[in-house]
Order: structure tokens, then sequence, then C-alpha cells
């Protein structure tokens, strides 16, 4: 009698392969869920919630603590809400992080693939410059900058420029150098693209994953320097509030209040945290690992 063997069953995957599918989803999902909590409380949370004006606050009312009527989480010693300055803030701080990659991205960027597609002079002109900028210490830099400016919002971001646009550029630099001799971007010049074209056609979409990736990884690093400096007098000057001049003006009352203290440093802990942690996902997504 002959003997029937039964067709195997095809197994969509362990239950290993599921777990470790949903531990990659996880690594993607929660850190960008925080982000857009945080930028959501702070950039729609003033219009929708009823929070009053973060400064101007009456004097008779400061130092109540959280919870009370028409504070949730209290005032500081001007009588102004403490939930209010802290979203409000956070938009300080998250435009500043913002347009500061933005201005690295654009123009670090754009000075990092001039100078490694197209070698040379050129590309010895542009790394010249930059490596005066990087020789410096970045939050050193950034110090004298921010202090020769003086304290104010667009001061600072033109502060912190000088640290992001060569950190950029030296990304972009480094990514075009090995794309250069590649045969899509050999094909394209022998096929007589113009180098414009070739940059932004063939060479910009293969090393914008990569900037992008660093841009994240860089925003948790600038608004914590940007902190430091609204800390240090030299970033958004009071009475607008940021993330680090609250820390700071929270330390004349450290030991009466410290929760004027651990409310800011709570909203810059996360927040850096997860761009840090989206932007390690991405780069090991982007890098094939």
């Amino acid at each position: 009698m002959a003997v029937v063997e039964a067709a195997p069953t095809l197994v969509s995957g362990t239950g290993e392969e599921r777990s470790r599918s949903w531990l990659r989803a996880l690594e993607l999902i929660v850190p960008g869920a925080v982000l857009l909590l945080v930028v959501g409380a702070c950039f729609v949370g003033p219009l929708v919630l009823p929070v009053p004006s973060p400064v101007g606050g009456n004097i008779l009312e400061s130092n109540l603590p959280a919870f009370s009527a028409g504070h949730l989480l209290g005032t500081d010693p001007n009588g102004n809400d403490v939930l209010a300055r802290i979203l409000h803030g956070g938009q300080s701080s998250l435009t500043i992080a913002i347009a500061v990659n933005l201005l690295g991205l654009l123009a670090g960027g754009t000075l990092g693939a001039l100078s490694g597609y197209a070698g040379g002079v050129l590309d010895s002109v542009i790394m010249r410059v930059l490596d005066v900028l990087i020789a410096f210490p970045s939050l050193v830099l950034t110090l004298a900058v921010a202090q020769s400016l003086g304290p104010s919002q667009t001061n600072t971001i033109l502060a912190l420029a000088f640290f992001s646009v060569p950190a950029f550029a030296r990304i972009s630099r480094a990514a075009t150098l090995r794309l250069r001799e590649q045969p899509f971007m050999v094909a394209a010049r022998l096929c007589g693209t113009r180098g414009w074209r070739v940059l932004l056609r063939h060479l910009a979409p293969n090393i914008m994953p990569q900037l992008i990736t660093f841009g994240m990884l860089g925003m948790g690093i600038i608004i914590v320097i940007e902190g430091a400096l609204s800390f240090l007098g030299l970033g958004i000057p009071p009475p607008a509030p940021s993330w680090g001049n609250m820390i700071a003006q929270g330390q004349a009352s450290l030991s009466a209040t410290p929760i004027l203290v651990v409310w800011p440093c709570v909203a810059l802990f996360i927040t850096v945290l997860a761009f840090n942690l989206l932007g390690e996902t991405l780069r090991a997504r982007w890098s094939g690992r």
C-alpha cells in the first residue's frame, strides 16, 4: 500500500519573528507618538485649552500649588500659570530646534554635497572654512556667538547654526563621496546630464535619509544647548518662556518650590529622549540593521 505523505503546512511566521516585528514597530511608534503629543500640546494646546497667558500674571496669585482653580500646575512667583509657560516654552524650544536643523540641512547639506561632488579647489576651500569652525569646541563657539549677538530667538537660531551647518556639511560630503562614483551617478554624467540636475535628481534623494537621521538626533542636542543658553541668559530673554529660562528662574526658589524646576526638566527630558530614540531607530532602519 502506497504511503501518502501529508503536504507540509506553510507557517506564516514563528512567534519569535512576530514578536521581533512588533518590537521593531514599537521602536518607531512609541517615540513618534510621544513627539506628536509634545508638539501637539505645545502648538495646539494653547489654542484649544483654557490656559491663561504665559506672562503678565497676577502677583496676588503667586506660588499657587498644583491643581489650584484655573491653574492645573500652579503658578510661579510672578503669578504666571506654569502649564501655560511650559506649553509656550516648548513652542520656543521646538521652533528654534526645527529652524536650526532646517538651516543646517539646507546650507550645510548643500555645501557638503557641492564640496564632495565637485572636488578640487572648491572642495578644499569649503572644507577649510568648515574646518576652522569645527576646530572650536561647539558649545564655546555657540556661547561666544550668542554673547556677541545678544539674547533673542532669532539670534539664538543664528548662534546655533554655527554649530549645525558644519556638522551637516560633514555628513553630506561623506555621503556624496561614497555615491559619486556609483554606476548610476557615472551613467547620469555620461548621458550629459547637467551637474545641478545630477545633484537634485540622483544625489539628493540618496543622501537625504542620512541627513534626516542626523537632524533627528541633532534635535535633542539643539534643544539641550538652547536650554543651556536660556539658562545662562543668552537665549530667550524673560519674560518670554523657554524651558531653559524656566529652569533658571525656578532655581531662585528651588528650596521652597522645587516643582517649578521639575516640570520644565521633565518636559525637556521626555522630548530629548523621544528625539534620540526616533533618530536611532531611523538610523538602524536606513542602514539595513
